[in-house]
């Protein structure tokens, strides 16, 4: 067999993903398909021998911000948000173990029926063991958002880095989808991201990865491969750090 598995750079790291991503060509909710094409993504990666963790939002369920925007309590739809996180987790977790890969959802409310609770020592154990660690509810309460939740697990979790996928191949001065000369950076600084606004995640998940010097690795989802190529050093995606 001359097949070798290319030298990967990272040991550990965090996969962040926002709920869309699994709607495909829908408008809302889980698209089966989609799930599993992440899921072959994340096994094409976990042969390789790295330990993921992976958080994934719930807007193509529920966003909270939306729901208080159109007069709910804060806090209410904050917390309806969470549930839908655990959801979409559960539907990873199932595609996961479809391709054989041991998976554990770890949700931050508690739920024994669907998920474990969250306990820092017993979820750095799963990862020891190869066990894909799928991080649901958020951090547990309302005010944060997804991007906070993955960069306060990653760095829990002493993850080498956060893999953030979205629908472009990096970060770009401008929307690239509106404007045809926007500029995508190779490298960008945590406070680059603040100051300009680029939209990688929100300013408190930005400022505990810089607080703890985390990178931050934003690349195409729908890049075919992309995941896999990006931890073998190729691949286009833009790194956010110091």
């Amino acid at each position: 067999m001359t097949d070798t598995l290319p030298k990967v750079t990272f040991k550990r790291v965090m996969l962040k993903i926002s709920g869309e991503a699994l709607m495909g060509d829908q408008g809302y909710g889980l698209h089966p398909p989609t799930v599993q094409r992440i899921a072959r993504e994340v096994k094409s990666v976990h042969d390789l021998g790295v330990e993921i963790c992976m958080v994934i939002g719930g807007g193509n369920i529920f966003r909270g911000l939306q729901g208080s925007a159109q007069g709910m309590e804060r806090t209410t739809a904050d917390y309806m948000g969470m549930l839908a996180t655990v959801m979409n987790a559960l539907a990873m977790q199932s595609a996961l173990e479809e391709l054989d890969i041991h998976t554990r959802v770890i949700s931050a409310i508690t739920m024994n029926e669907v998920a474990e609770p969250y306990i820092r020592r017993r979820a750095v154990r799963h990862l020891e063991k190869k066990r894909v660690c799928i991080f649901a509810a958020g951090t547990g309460n309302p005010y944060f958002t997804t991007d906070t939740a993955a960069t306060l697990r990653a760095n829990e979790m002493a993850c080498e880095a956060i893999f953030k996928g979205t629908k472009v191949d990096g970060v770009y001065d401008k929307d690239p989808a509106k404007h045809d000369d926007a500029k995508r950076y190779d490298t960008v600084s945590y406070d680059d991201v603040l100051q300009k606004r680029l939209g990688v995640m929100d300013a408190s998940a930005i400022a505990l990865a810089r607080d703890n010097n985390l990178p931050i690795i934003v690349f195409s989802l729908d890049e075919p491969g992309g995941f896999r190529g990006i931890l073998a050093g190729q691949g286009t995606y833009t790194r956010v750090q110091g």
